[in-house]
């Protein structure tokens, strides 16, 4: 994964090695609404494995806050009670636009020209997630729904690159559940010849990856685990009034006690009980979930501290159930990444509950941060390929697909 095979020559930067790398810039804005993440990718293909044939090295990697106002907006659009068809429309194209701005940087700060960039892979922004199956009357044949917004016929158009977008409703159409597509990357990337590794992301929502050692397609599953930093960064901003969206170093949390009473309470929810695949969001664990898990731990006596010690304590227990009823074989070792990653407090309340090592992806060498934009980086050219970016065993379709949308500049 290193980029000894690139070098700088002026801005640009070209191959050394006469190798059949290609540019991808991958962009991502997930769950927790908190910004946009573009990387710059060079994926060459290397033909040892039929199915993950790619190897994927980041040549850069950009980040950009939503403005306050944008991101109120955001919030608010995926608030069934507030959310508004408009404002969607609005923000669709809007937000491409701000996209493509993030995609652009990552080009630059790698020294690539647009116009040897093969294509951008843009996730966009989950506004909505349905991931139990329903009939509309009159239509039959019911299947799972999903919503992103940022127009990918916007970003083609503002950077001149070849766009593919609204990833997940191929799988979606295949009986699944269109989520979670990061296994395509962990596969390709994180997985190791003899040891079961658990790839836990602990964004918005909460994801892990299940890999044993030198995996095909149909031996990798995955599934969300349940809230990430999600409960935890609404009830900061609930308990805050706002001034503040996260617990920062988780902080507050350190400074609190668990009420595991709280925490056993909240954990029968039927999400946790049901098996595989299976997938969730803001839709269940939004800011009317924190209100309740905050007027829960009032009950208690909890003080404010005590309640995001205790949230920070209930994403650590979700994860560690998780794998205590799903994970078979139990991982070897977990690596995390998102933002619960930088969460010194949320780490060691999963060290304490899980039956193995955990540690930052950043030991194995791959920039945590940029991980989810190198996925879509990835499945970009996985689509322009023409081949199967989804994993049937952790998405729950009937078959491989080959997902995304084209849209040309």
């Amino acid at each position: 994964m290193s980029s000894d095979t690139l070098s700088r020559t002026g801005q640009s930067l070209v191959r050394t090695d006469g190798g059949n790398a290609r540019y991808a810039v991958g962009i991502m804005s997930g769950t927790s609404l908190d910004g946009i993440d573009a990387a710059c990718c060079s994926v060459t293909e290397t033909g040892t494995n039929e199915e993950y044939p790619y190897e994927v090295t980041v040549e850069s990697f950009v980040s950009e806050e939503y403005p306050m106002e944008l991101r109120t907006r955001l919030v608010e659009l995926c608030d069934e009670e507030i959310g508004t068809v408009d404002e969607a429309c609005r923000l669709n194209i809007g937000l491409g636009s701000l996209l493509a701005d993030v995609a652009t940087a990552a080009m630059d700060e790698a020294g690539v020209d647009p116009e040897n960039v093969d294509v951008i892979g843009s996730h966009g922004q989950t506004i909505w997630h349905i991931g139990t199956q329903e009939e509309l009357p009159g239509v039959g044949c019911p299947r799972r729904s999903t919503l992103q917004i940022a127009d990918g016929s916007v970003i083609a158009r503002e950077t001149g690159v070849k766009t593919v977008s609204d990833f997940r409703t191929a799988d979606i159409a295949a009986g699944g559940h269109g989520a979670p597509l990061a296994p395509y990357l962990d596969a390709t990337v994180f997985s190791d010849e003899e040891r079961h590794r658990s790839l836990q992301n602990i964004g918005g929502i909460g994801n892990c990856t299940l890999l044993p050692p030198s995996p095909g397609r149909n031996d990798v599953r995955a599934f969300d685990t349940g809230p990430g930093n999600m409960v935890i960064d609404a009830v900061v901003e609930i308990l805050t009034d706002g001034e503040q969206t996260y617990d920062v170093d988780g902080e507050i949390a350190a400074r609190g006690t668990p009420d595991e009473s709280v925490i056993d309470r909240f954990m029968n929810a039927p999400y946790f009980e049901a098996s595989p695949p299976k997938t969730t969001g803001r839709e269940d664990f939004g800011h009317e979930y924190a209100r309740r898990f905050i007027e829960a731990g009032r009950e208690r006596g909890l003080d404010d501290a005590d309640l995001v010690a205790t949230a920070t304590a209930f994403t650590a227990a979700t994860i560690a159930d998780a794998y205590d009823r799903f994970a078979d074989p139990y991982p070897d070792e977990v690596f995390v990444s998102g933002g619960g990653a930088y969460n010194p407090t949320l780490l060691t309340m999963l060290s304490d509950r899980v039956a193995c090592d955990v540690d930052r992806l950043s030991s194995l060498g791959f920039d945590p941060d940029s991980k989810e934009a190198a996925l879509f980086a990835l499945m970009g050219i996985a689509r322009l390929d023409g081949r199967p970016n989804n994993v049937p065993g952790s998405t729950g379709a009937d078959d491989p697909v080959v997902m995304g949308k084209v849209s040309l500049p």
